[in-house]
């Protein structure tokens, strides 16, 4: 992209580069997650845990405490602008990862699990405040596919950088490796990332302005729906990151190569995040989100009908292909619905971007903490989940909607907002 057609905000920096700079924030999370999946059964041996479902714990504490921090940052971030609530939670974040390589016990590292989840939703907040600032529609959806590629490269890579990391040493040397990312990332944006939140965008940090904002949010039928839906979604994803260790090492006895399984599955995710990039601004996000949740609704019944019809479990040849397809349609939903709802809140990207970046994150944290709860030696409880949370998504966009496949009410042809980038580049 020339520098002509980028905004006031981000002009000299190029397209590719934007892109890949948001995607490394956003994949700062996924690697926070999943370069750990191969190693809770050896922490939690290490540490005394005597329930092996408790040791899903160390994944959910930080996506709770990822969720819950959103809502500040964002509120800042519309006040003091995106640079300084970045460069904060950054620092959160490593310092965060640095202590818990010192941890004495499971309940410390859950702690600071819980506070580098803090640190991070502060990359989540800004990464998406940046693609609100400079594009809308389509367009920001098309552009959050590209991040979602690049960010849905990280499942494929951490775990199996977790278990490299396991053969050479222990779990201590992968919060080292995750403070080293998070270090890189922040010398880069700081070199390179303007500020993009324009000055007479700003909000005063008011009690009335925020309560304001917060209601805009909440109030708004389409992003309320939409950010509901995402968090049900979400559930689906977290629960089965909470279990995919288990699942694939009790129930499948894969032992330590399960993460080449479970990297092969989100290959296929992140192809299916490119492939959105390329389909929604023919076919429109909603058409191609309110398809794929049918459709991934479909195969969560029918998998789950095969399983329990088989004693709990469907082979292994089964499973894989029906959990890959299913997390190939998760990726024209997500990325979709986070762009549904935030295109109607650009007046107040940053606490939109938060509020909805809690409901979303710690809500799927929790539906997903209780799919985890349930495991039981099967795939059962992972399959009803899928149904079970699917079927509300679906409810939760009907709400927003009224009906599937198109909008309540046609938007305008023109773009809504006066710091974007050309919606036809």
């Amino acid at each position: 992209m020339s520098n002509a057609s980028t905004n006031n905000q981000t002009r000299g920096l190029p397209y590719w580069e934007l892109v890949t700079m948001i995607a490394c924030l956003m994949a700062m999370n996924a690697a926070a997650i999943d370069i750990f999946i191969p190693a809770m059964q050896e922490m939690g041996s290490a540490l005394g845990v005597a329930d092996a479902n408790q040791r899903q714990l160390v994944i959910t504490a930080y996506i709770l405490g990822f969720g819950s921090a959103q809502i500040v940052y964002g509120t800042l971030s519309d006040r003091f602008g995106r640079r300084p609530i970045l460069f904060f939670g950054l620092g959160v974040y490593v310092l965060a990862s640095v202590a818990a390589i010192f941890a004495p016990d499971f309940e410390t590292v859950l702690a600071l699990r819980a506070i580098q989840g803090v640190g991070a939703a502060a990359t989540r907040v800004i990464a998406v405040s940046v693609v609100r600032d400079s594009f809308d529609g389509r367009r920001m959806a098309s552009v959050m596919s590209l991040v979602m590629m690049v960010f849905m490269a990280v499942p494929v890579i951490a775990p199996n950088i977790g278990q490299l990391i396991m053969l050479f040493g222990d779990w201590r040397e992968i919060f080292l490796a995750i403070g080293v990312f998070g270090v890189a990332v922040a010398i880069w944006t700081a070199i390179r990332l303007p500020e993009t939140l324009h000055p007479e965008n700003r909000r005063e940090l008011t009690a009335k302005r925020i309560i304001e904002a917060f209601r805009i949010v909440l109030t708004n039928r389409v992003a309320f729906g939409y950010t509901v839906a995402t968090a049900l979604i979400f559930g689906v994803l977290f629960g089965f990151l909470n279990q995919a260790e288990q699942l694939y090492t009790e129930v499948y006895g894969l032992g330590p190569t399960f993460t080449l399984v479970f990297a092969a599955t989100a290959v296929f995710m992140a192809l299916a995040s490119f492939l959105n990039a390329r389909l929604v601004e023919n076919l429109g996000m909603r058409r191609l989100s309110h398809g794929a949740l049918i459709g991934f609704l479909f195969l969560a019944v029918i998998h789950l009908v095969v399983a329990y019809a088989m004693g709990g479990a469907a082979p292994l040849w089964f499973f894989v292909p029906m959990l890959t397809v299913n997390f190939c349609l998760f990726g024209f939903i997500g990325t979709n619905f986070n762009a549904l709802a935030m295109d109607p809140l650009g007046h107040v990207a940053g606490t939109a971007s938060s509020v909805l970046g809690f409901m979303q994150t710690f809500g799927g944290g929790l539906f997903g903490a209780v799919i985890g709860y349930f495991y039981d030696g099967t795939v059962v409880p992972i399959l009803v989940g899928f149904m079970v949370l699917s079927i509300a998504a679906l409810g939760s966009v009907l709400l927003a909607e009224g009906r599937l496949f198109e909008a309540r009410n046609a938007p305008a042809p023109h773009a809504t907002g006066a710091l974007r980038q050309n919606p036809a580049e």
